[in-house]
């Protein structure tokens, strides 16, 4: 249903049952899927691709061109999942050449004044509190929740079923499962409310406990405590997966829990 005050685009491809309130403007190159919600006063610019069952609060701005110099004006896009929902006054940039896309993935909530920078991967169920400011080519994983007003260094990841207190300054890669806080951003236990609420077992949320215990309580370096836990722990599907994580960390992981005292 679209509002006669509302702008929408010759070009734009918008599906049966989408709500469009007044004073909003969607440009050429945009598609939305069946029974998304837009808010007044949205702007939806050129490459944009919402899915299903989205709502979109008034003011926030999805698809503008990337906060980056280093842009020349090439065609990039955003794609956000279907049951999405984005709160007001949130900005989403499109993506550079870079990855040549930004993307929300299905069932995620972004709350007010949130920045998603340039080439952002934000992936299924994630939840990202008022304010959060993402710098460009962040990976935030599934499940994973990022506390209001906390920022994040560009080219970080944020492994899935982790948890960013309020306030956070994030400079280095947080693994998954974990609660990460303080100053510098520190590991200060795992996720385990989180993890029961999702169905992990006691016995699951057992063995990463002791995965992290060996990393970050037990003295060892990373690389030691790397071949501490593949010698002595089975493998399965979380000891993997953080295994993998650490490999695949190009920033380095978050320091351990420290006291204050060096």
């Amino acid at each position: 249903m679209n509002q006669p005050l509302a702008y929408v685009h010759p070009q734009a491809r918008i599906a049966k049952n989408v709500v469009i309130e007044p004073f909003v403007n969607i440009e050429k190159n945009v598609e939305i899927g069946e029974g998304t919600w837009i808010g007044s006063n949205v702007t939806i610019m050129e490459g944009a691709t919402i899915g299903k069952n989205c709502r979109i609060f008034p003011g926030a701005v999805i698809a503008a061109i990337p906060q980056d110099l280093k842009y020349g004006g090439e065609e990039t896009v955003v794609r956000i999942g279907d049951n999405t929902t984005i709160r007001e006054f949130v900005t989403v940039n499109r993506g550079t050449k870079a990855s040549w896309e930004t993307v929300i993935g299905n069932n995620c909530l972004i709350m007010a004044y949130a920045h998603i920078a340039h080439d952002c991967v934000v992936g299924n169920n994630c939840i990202l509190a008022n304010s959060v400011a993402l710098a460009g080519h962040i990976s935030v994983e599934d499940w994973a929740i990022v506390g209001g007003l906390a920022a994040v260094h560009q080219f970080v990841t944020i492994g899935q079923h982790s948890m960013i207190s309020g306030g956070a300054l994030v400079r280095k890669d947080v693994p998954p499962f974990t609660k990460a806080a303080r100053e510098p951003i520190s590991f200060v236990g795992i996720n385990s409310i989180g993890l029961r609420r999702r169905g992990f077992t006691p016995e699951k949320i057992n063995e990463i406990q002791e995965i992290y215990r060996i990393i970050y309580l037990k003295g060892y370096n990373v690389s030691q405590a790397v071949g501490v836990i593949e010698t002595t722990m089975p493998p399965t599907a979380e000891r993997d997966e953080i295994l993998s994580f650490i490999s695949r960390s190009t920033r380095g992981i978050m320091r351990g829990y420290s006291s204050g005292r060096e």
